[in-house]
Order: structure tokens, then sequence, then C-alpha cells
């Protein structure tokens, strides 16, 4: 792509917004900064588009969201019931989002296809439902989900609620690219108002969500009576969970719960975190702090579109840890698949689903409650899938799905990560646990002493810009051309190459059975892995590693053994 050529035509066209136009003017002397605006465009993928705000076709701004809403509307008016279903529209708090999310609907509106649009920031998990409720033929969020202030993004979902699979996003993206970025006009919004085209989402979508979310408790008579006790903190790190998280916990019988004022507002610049994600403990030092004054059990923290849900449990010692992803999802399936078979209610034919780079803890407690699990890729879609072939087949009950970055899901009401569902059952589950005596944190220390001890660690390595994506991609190619015999000293037993859908040990090569992607995952002996992938939504390569034994000294130690061997292999390769 001809950067200085793509410059100049932006800089040229009539119709370039007035704010970007005085953006590309300023870096008319710096051919470096042209360059990563515009030496490639923000890629189309399952997760949408995700980038930088500004201007270029390598950033987010208002032609690159009218541009791909144009290739989507060409590609959804190729099926017949387009212009009857419709696509329904979200966006969280994030700069530019609401901008987006009306340019989208009326960019859709002038193709004739109705729009229905929230009038208020709503999470991803509603936008999901809300596709559902109305028999949408697709939806849209704008959203960058946890990343850094700078960013936003525009993802697409599908008639099943979950996101746009491989087959649609390539598709669309052949839309896309047929389409000016300075060639599309939207509606103006009064016309697209009196024809029908664009319909405001009313507050009977949201009763019907928290209405349908609430038949997954498990103990709701319990929660009613005793939920005033538990005393919980809550952070929506300046994003869109402020009031569905509260209205859930209020509906259940959570009411003592207090809200950290600094981060209640949506704030797209988010001023109190380095980042909005609870994955990052960082992100509950304000609720720590409260959590200390008003002496409450537990900790919860949802990001800015509220898929991902963090929390933090009060230990021994008074202080609070924050969970993993990972521990949180064990802690669910535990939770609930204890509860169903106490109840009466598991199900024999019940499906637990997680991603390839999840804990296998979560193995462990469905084998010991006699449930199938099933690891597929990372990303949410391929976990929707599953709920879809659940419910195609009947053959499997799904009650739950997670991923170790903090997306949980329970129930098919959403198909996509549901942090407001998963406060609701994580608060549940403190107020049954404390009923017996207990925090979070003993029940993890009994889920160790009963499963054994499993742990994980992540690391990510960001690589900005044009050299970190070529970087990334020079690693993957050689960690392929020449697989590591050993990690840590530790000779590896079996290795698997998702791009060419092999597992390869000494005897052979065999089939996988996924879809094919960038990821390498390596085996050693004694239940350890280690993963390495590319981010699809962030200029990172990810590293993941899970270690067991029966002593948590044991694999501390080899955990922090294979980090150290990972790391140095890595470290070579991206330096």
């Amino acid at each position: 792509m001809d950067y200085q050529a793509s410059y100049r035509a932006w800089l040229e066209a009539e119709a370039l917004e007035p704010s970007l136009r005085a953006e590309l003017e300023a870096i008319s002397g710096d051919p470096a900064e042209q360059e990563e605006r515009f030496y490639t465009e923000l890629a189309f993928g399952t997760a949408g588009l995700r980038g930088i705000l500004g201007a270029g076709t390598n950033r987010m701004n208002v032609h690159v969201v009218r541009r791909a809403t144009q290739g989507l509307a060409d590609y959804l008016n190729t099926f017949e019931s387009a212009k009857q279903r419709g696509v329904a529209i979200a966006y969280d708090s994030r700069r530019m989002s609401a901008e987006f999310a009306k340019e989208a609907a009326l960019v859709l509106a002038q193709n004739g296809i109705p729009a229905y649009l929230y009038s208020t920031l709503h999470s991803v998990p509603q936008l999901s439902f809300t596709v559902l409720h109305f028999k949408c033929i697709a939806g849209i969020v704008i959203t960058a989900s946890h990343n850094p202030p700078a960013y936003n993004g525009y993802k697409v979902y599908w008639e099943h609620g979950g996101q746009a699979g491989p087959e649609q996003a390539e598709a669309i993206l052949g839309c896309i690219r047929q389409v000016d970025y300075f060639g599309v006009q939207p509606m103006a919004e009064s016309t697209a108002l009196d024809k029908g085209l664009l319909r405001m989402i009313g507050q009977e979508v949201d009763e019907a969500y928290y209405v349908a979310i609430q038949t997954l408790l498990l103990h709701p008579a319990l929660v009613r009576e005793k939920g005033k006790e538990l005393k919980l903190v809550y952070t929506p790190l300046h994003g869109s969970g402020y009031v569905p998280v509260r209205e859930i916990l209020h509906r259940i019988g959570v009411e003592n719960v207090s809200i950290v004022a600094e981060q209640a507002q949506p704030d797209g610049s988010f001023p109190t975190v380095k980042a909005p994600n609870p994955e990052d403990p960082a992100a509950f030092d304000l609720a720590c702090r409260l959590a200390d004054e008003v002496g409450a059990d537990v900790i919860l923290a949802t990001d800015p579109d509220s898929d991902r849900l963090g929390a933090a449990v009060r230990c021994k010692d008074g202080g609070f840890n924050v969970l993993s992803g990972n521990q949180i999802g064990s802690i669910l399936i535990h939770y609930i698949l204890s509860s169903k078979a106490a109840l009466g209610t598991l199900p024999s034919n019940g499906l637990v689903v997680k991603s390839i780079v999840s804990t296998r803890m979560a193995d462990a407690v469905c084998a010991y409650y006699g449930v199938e699990i099933r690891a597929v890729l990372t990303g949410f879609r391929f976990i929707s899938e599953q709920i879809a072939q659940c419910e195609a087949t009947r053959e499997r009950q799904f009650l739950f799905g997670f991923e170790e970055s903090y997306g949980f899901l329970a129930g098919s009401f959403a198909r996509d990560k549901d942090a407001i569902c998963a406060a609701m059952l994580l608060s549940e589950a403190c107020v049954v646990y404390k009923e017996q005596g207990k925090t979070l944190y003993d029940v993890l220390q009994e889920m160790y002493a009963t499963y054994g001890y499993f742990k994980e660690a992540v690391k990510s390595y960001t690589l900005e810009g044009k050299a970190g994506i070529q970087k990334i991609g020079s690693a993957m190619a050689a960690l392929r051309r020449d697989p590591p015999a050993k990690i840590g000293g530790e000779a590896v037993s079996a290795w698997e190459d998702f791009i060419v859908g092999e597992r390869r040990t000494a005897a052979g090569a065999e089939p996988i059975g996924l879809p094919k992607s960038d990821v390498l995952r390596y085996f050693l002996p004694g239940g350890a892995w280690l993963c390495i992938r590319p981010s699809g939504t962030e200029p990172k390569l990810k590293l993941y590693i899970g270690a067991s034994a029966q002593k948590e000294a044991l694999v501390d130690e080899r955990l922090a053994n294979l980090l150290a061997g990972a790391e140095g292999i890595l470290g070579r390769l991206l330096d």
C-alpha cells in the first residue's frame, strides 16, 4: 500500500472531517507518522475492527466506520430478510463510541436496513441478547473492550448472537474493500426516524434481559433472604456496567453494594487507571481502599463494555487477593456443578466449554462431577458455536463457558462473555458460602485440596506499529522452523501447530481436530503446557503457561522455571 498516495488522497478529499484534516496537516513534515497511519488498513477479522483513534486508514475514525458499515450493509443485502430483520447496535463509554454507533445506524438506514439503536451506553452481553430478542440478522458494538483510552473498535455480531465467524468476516471484508472511504452518505437522522429505519431501543429489552438471567440463579430464595449480609464493593471502571450490574444485584437481594465513586461515571479517558482492565491488579487499587473502609467481603470489577469480570477476595490476613480469570472460572464451575449436584438438577449430558489456554483445573472439576468439558480456540465465538450446536442437536446441555482472560458465560441468553450475569452468579456464590462460614478464598483452598494445585502464568509482549507486527510474524515463523526441544531445561513431549492442524510427537503427526489458527502449543511431562499466539485484537504476542502438582510449592517452582525458559526463547526472537 502506497502510504504517501493514501495520505495525499485523504488530504485532498472534500468530504474529510475538519478535525481529521487538521490532524493530517499537522503531520505534513513527518513521513514516519504518515506511514504508520496509512501503510495498511485496519484489519477486519472475526473481532471486527480495532485501532487507535485518529485520521488515516490504519486508525479508527468516522470514515473508516462508514466504510465498514457500508460493506456490512452490502453483504447483508445479499440476504432477502435483511431489510425486515435489521441490525441491533450498542456502544460503550469510549471516546467517539456514541458518534460511531449513530453513524453506523444511519448508514444502514441509507441502505434500507432498519437499525435498532440504544440511546445510552450498553454492554456487549446486552447487545448479544438484543440480537436474539429482536431476531436481528446482525449486531454491532462500538467498543475496544479493555484496551487503553486511545483505542476504539467495531465488533460485528451475527444472527445467533455471537460474533461473526470467519466466513462472514471474510465476506464482509470483501464488500468493504469495494467501498470508497469518502463515498458513503449516511441518511439524515430525522429522515431515518420518520421512515422507521432508526428505531430506538426501549427499557423493555433491558427488563427482558434481567428477567432471563435471573433464571440461572441456583439459590434465589437464600440470596433474597441473606443477600443483604454480603458486603460488596463494585467498580465499573468508567464503563457500561454501572447501571446493569447494580440493577441485577439489587433485584436478587444483594443490597449492601458500595460503588467506587471515582470510577462510577462513564469516561472514555479512564482517568483513574492505566488501562480499564480487570486483568490488571492495579485497576483494583481504589476498590481495595474502599473495601477496607466499608469492611467488604469481595470486590467486583467490569471492563468498559462489561463483557469481562474481575474479582478480589478477602484473605485470612485481612488483605485482598485479586483472582485470576482461571480462578474465577474454576470457582464458578465448582459452584454451579456442586450446587446442581446437591439439588439433583445436574444433567447427565451437561457440557462446559473453555479455551485451549485456560486452566486444567476446570477439567479436574468437571471430571469430579462427571461432566464433559471441551476445549476450543481462543475467542468467545468458538464457545458460542458450541452453544448453537447444543441447541441444534440437543445431545448436550450447555452449562458454562469461560476464557482465562476474564470472560464467563452461563446459560444461552447471550452468546458472548457476560460480566453482568457472572457478577450475579459470583455474588450468589459469595452469599451461599458466607452462610456456610466461608469466603471465596476459603473455597479456593478447598478446591486445591480436592482437585490439586493448578496454576498459570500469562505474559504479553507488546510491539506497536508496522515493525512490531513484522517481529511477531517473524518470531512465529522461527518457532515453526526450529521448534524448541526443551523449555526451561524440560523436554518437550509433544507440540501442536494450529496453522497446519497437527499434533507432533516422536511417533509422528496426527490431526488436532480444531480450526486453523496462528497458535503453537507445547506439552511437557506431568501435565505442564505452554501456548504462544499473536493477539487477535492488539499488537501483542501472548505466552500462556500452565502446570499442576499436589503441593503449591512444587507447582510454583515449576511454573517459574518454565516461564523463565520461555521468556529466554521469545526474548531472543523478538529482540
